[in-house]
């Protein structure tokens, strides 16, 4: 593969942060968000540029600042990396012109600190997406826990306070106590932290210390809610909608998962994983995480809850796809990153809507919704198709190469998990869908009045719903990202 010089890099991570002054400075509302927009279209046509050299077969690279021998802040672009970049970018437009809606539709305080930390956020974001090492990546990593921490709080009441503690507790705690020093033990081992398709800890024998190192990694990046390291992921749902689909779709728990899959295949390499079974245990525990989740998220009469615990098991098929370490395993895990992220925010998108037309957050107040809201619950639907992972919309492409993939490592009895948890999706999904649309005449909450949410939060739905479509027939550059990586990452090419 051919490395190339590039500042492109460089500026997707930057053009958000440089909006800040502008967005603080603003006097007027629509200037302060037409900086917002502005960034985030100059940040996605950055990223966009490298899609065509990144598939070539080219690695874009820039390194700010050498901080140690062997260790510098180095940005690289590769195929995972760009794939990751292209949903988080393409998705912050959407949920900008969401927020206009929402915030505006409610009236919210601090509008001004909302849209200039969601700028930070998405700076972070992509920092992580192309770190070029594992230094990079957790310098990153924490200032993403520092700028969405304002957006949990936001609210800045009792609950929001203590919701606050907690997500700053499990992702700065865990990742300062078991990432930041697996991080230093594993330089002292080997002398760097650069991401190498193989691996860069192949030269380690004790397969206790690899082990433990292992472990500290995947707990650690508590943002992926791999259990027990997700209790954090609920209480975030006091913060507003849009925040609430940044980070189950967009940026935080998104970043944990890129995370824990770049430990995988740029840490300890896929080798070295089959050589001491450490692909099953990782599996297993993506396993517990995904039946665990999906049987409480059918407990939860609070949408954005139920949504939140959905979210929990769908960031292990992530993990767990990778952790397969089939081709096509790899692939599903890899794409499901872009599928889940289409859908799931579909589905936030549209309980906020939901709140902002009626006031209502508990799917039991929702009987008959459909009647006044056909447009965003006709959203709903999709996105619920997309997560469950059923056509035609994306996540049924990801589900499917994910199911491919069981069998190709022979792991039927992960074949059996993510059917089952497949039900399960359906099964605290598809009745809110119908109960919207076709309860009986006496339990209908509603009249039949059509009266959506502002248009400002009725159009990005649409067009993240219509999107979910989009990717079941036609899922690329996505599908070729993540073939390309995954046949970087198994030696491949």
């Amino acid at each position: 593969m051919n490395t190339i010089l590039s500042l492109k890099p460089l500026l997707a991570v930057l053009t958000s942060l440089l909006a800040v002054p502008g967005i603080i400075l603003s006097r007027s509302p629509n200037v302060r968000e037409g900086w917002t927009f502005a960034a985030a279209l100059a940040k996605f046509g950055i990223v966009v540029s490298m899609i065509p050299m990144v598939l070539s077969g080219v690695r874009l690279e820039y390194t700010l600042a050498e901080v140690l021998p062997g260790l510098g802040i180095t940005f690289r672009v590769d195929a995972f990396g760009m794939l990751f970049a292209v949903v988080a970018s393409s998705l912050w437009i959407v949920t900008s012109a969401y927020s206009i809606g929402y915030m505006r539709g409610l009236q919210e305080h601090s509008q001004t600190r909302y849209f200039c930390f969601f700028a930070l956020a998405l700076s972070a974001t992509l920092g992580v997406a192309f770190a070029g090492n594992l230094f990079t990546l957790y310098l990153f990593y924490e200032a993403l826990s520092f700028a969405t921490y304002p957006l949990v709080t936001h609210h800045q009441d009792r609950e929001a306070r203590s919701s606050g503690r907690k997500y700053l507790f499990y992702i700065l705690g865990g990742s300062i106590a078991f990432v930041l020093p697996a991080m230093l033990v594993a330089y002292h081992l080997t002398g760097t932290l650069d991401f190498t398709p193989r691996g860069f800890m192949g030269g380690i024998e004790s397969k206790s210390t690899l082990l433990v190192l292992l472990l500290l990694f995947v707990f650690g990046f508590a943002k992926a809610g791999i259990m027990p390291m997700h209790s954090w992921l609920p209480a975030a749902m006091v913060a507003p909608t849009p925040v609430s689909a940044l980070l189950h779709a967009v940026a935080v728990v998104k970043v944990g998962a890129f995370c824990v899959v770049r430990i995988i295949t740029g840490v300890f390499g896929t080798d070295l994983l089959a050589a001491f079974h450490f692909d099953t245990l990782i599996c297993v525990i993506a396993s517990v995480t995904i039946l665990t989740s999906s049987l409480i998220a059918l407990t939860q009469d609070e949408l954005k809850r139920r949504l939140a615990f959905s979210t929990i098991g769908q960031l292990s098929y992530i993990v767990l796809g990778v952790a397969l370490l089939s081709q096509a395993g790899m692939t599903g895990g890899m794409l499901h990153i872009a599928m889940h992220a289409f859908g799931k925010i579909t589905l936030f998108f549209c309980a906020g809507a939901i709140f902002v037309a009626t006031g209502i957050k508990h799917i039991s107040g929702m009987v008959g919704i459909g009647r006044r809201m056909p447009v965003t619950m006709g959203a709903f639907f999709l996105g619920s198709l997309s997560v469950i992972g059923l056509p035609p919309a994306g996540g049924f492409i990801s589900k499917w190469h994910l199911v491919l993939g069981t069998v190709q490592a022979h792991q039927y009895a992960m074949l059996v998990v993510l059917l089952a948890s497949s039900l399960l999706n359906a099964a605290y999904f598809l009745p809110i869908v119908y109960r919207a649309f076709f309860c009986a005449p006496g339990e209908a909450m509603f009249e039949n009045r059509i009266a959506e949410a502002p248009v400002w939060c009725l159009a990005p739905l649409v067009v993240t719903a219509v999107g979910s479509v989009v990717l079941f027939f036609y899922p690329q550059p996505f599908l070729r990202l993540a073939a390309l990586a995954v046949q970087t990452m198994t030696g491949g090419g």
